[in-house]
């Protein structure tokens, strides 16, 4: 190859090796050597075929690279904004610590939290009463349709419902723990209560009107520690020398699953009391004297617990499961339960049908509670925790929704023992 060949060779490399670094940047290059009688340009083209379809893949790869790109800022902006929202409401929910209400290395930011509880609270309603307002369509579309249509609406509205509530209660709980609550915002949170109670109780209604259950057929779900989450019984208990109390219990709240049931009569707001407080073991309480019992149920698992009392010689016996787990004397013995008293599920009454402490409040699930004035045999006992039918109901309080009130947004849902165990 003469001195003018070799030119044409070096110029042909020089031109290809610029032109493709800037396109390939780090890449091996081919050159090839170009006769000294063909035009260079037609020589380039002639071999340009590879070149020309990496430079298009490359080309593409980089349109696809800038599109990432695009569409991962977008989601950094985004991730921003909810950054940026969760700060906001972190900063009116964290508890206020030290003298004035200052935490540590912060700003006060009381006056924040006060237009954010007023805020929180009114959106909260607000989308409280559009589901109430899509409840209302349901159950017009559902006087004219039994169809299974009708219930899907109407367990996804449930379901809405549900946690709309959580996020309500949530939210009014950590609020309440910021600073004391004004008279505008307790206004407020009451509507909110009110209307979830409403709520649930026509969603109720809409279950009895196209499923017919028994109206013992039923469990109170207490989700969150509150103290204004609860259901009554619509009367008293009599006077009693002796009595039989069993239930179906869910759990797996810790420390303590709280309060599943208190009886509060007029100058004794511990007449009768099941209560897991803290770490201590479960306790009934006849009369404010206290006996422990072997009970342990908080593994999110359902347990038929019962217990049996005499008031003489205070004798007492605990069941878990159809199972003498304990038993012991000396429990308030010669005093007979007292009438005219308010019986509360869910809560530890401090006053008559009041004065609740959301540190005892219950948490997880409830059915099934009697109540008998005389103490049930084990065979008996036995026959309600395997769900047989010669099972005997409360002949003082039997497990009906009749019977029972529920308020501040404990949810009730359809339940059979044995057959929704675990």
């Amino acid at each position: 190859m003469d001195g003018f060949s070799w030119k044409l060779f070096l110029l042909s490399c020089l031109v290809v090796v610029q032109s493709s670094a800037q396109d390939f940047g780090q890449t091996q290059f081919i050159c090839t050597s170009v006769p000294k009688d063909m035009d260079l340009c037609t020589a380039t083209m002639q071999n340009s075929g590879p070149a020309e379809d990496l430079k298009t893949t490359v080309m593409q790869l980089r349109e696809t690279v800038l599109q990432q790109k695009e569409t991962i800022m977008n989601q950094k902006e985004t991730i921003r904004e909810l950054t940026s929202k969760l700060s906001r409401c972190e900063s009116q929910s964290l508890p206020a610590a030290g003298p004035g209400g200052r935490r540590p290395g912060s700003k006060n930011t009381m006056g924040d939290v006060s237009r954010g509880t007023t805020d929180t609270l009114a959106q909260l309603g607000q989308t409280l009463q559009t589901l109430k307002q899509r409840l209302e369509n349901l159950e017009q579309y559902s006087r004219g349709n039994s169809t299974a249509q009708a219930n899907s609406l109407k367990d996804l509205l449930q379901n809405k419902i549900d946690d709309m509530e959580k996020q309500v209660l949530s939210r009014v709980n950590t609020l309440e723990e910021t600073k004391p609550v004004s008279r505008n915002d307790t206004e407020q949170r009451n509507r909110v209560e009110s209307t979830l109670t409403s709520l649930h109780h026509r969603i109720t209604d809409l279950e009895k009107g196209k499923e017919t259950r028994p109206t013992d057929k039923f469990q109170l779900t207490f989700p969150l520690r509150t103290n204004y989450m609860y259901a009554k019984a619509k009367r008293s208990l009599p006077e009693m020398y002796s009595f039989s109390v069993c239930l179906w219990i869910k759990s797996n709240a810790s420390p303590g699953v709280g309060t599943p049931f208190s009886y509060a009569v007029p100058g004794q707001s511990n007449e009768l009391v099941l209560i897991e407080w803290g770490n201590n073991p479960m306790e009934i309480l006849i009369n404010d004297k206290v006996a422990k019992l072997p009970f342990l149920i908080n593994d999110g698992k359902w347990h038929h617990l019962c217990i049996t009392w005499t008031t003489r010689d205070g004798m007492w016996e605990a069941f878990q499961d159809g199972v003498m787990r304990g038993n012991g004397e000396n429990l308030a013995p010669y005093h007979p339960i007292k009438p005219e008293g308010v019986l509360v599920l869910g809560q530890e009454q401090d006053t008559l049908g009041g004065g609740f402490d959301a540190t005892q409040a219950y948490v997880g699930e409830l059915a099934n509670l009697n109540i008998w004035n005389r103490k049930l045999s084990i065979a008996e006992i036995y026959n309600l925790a395997t769900c047989n039918s010669k099972a005997p109901a409360g002949n003082v309080f039997s497990w009906t929704e009749s019977n029972i009130e529920i308020f501040g947004g404990a949810t009730k849902w359809t339940f059979e023992p044995c057959r929704s165990l675990n």
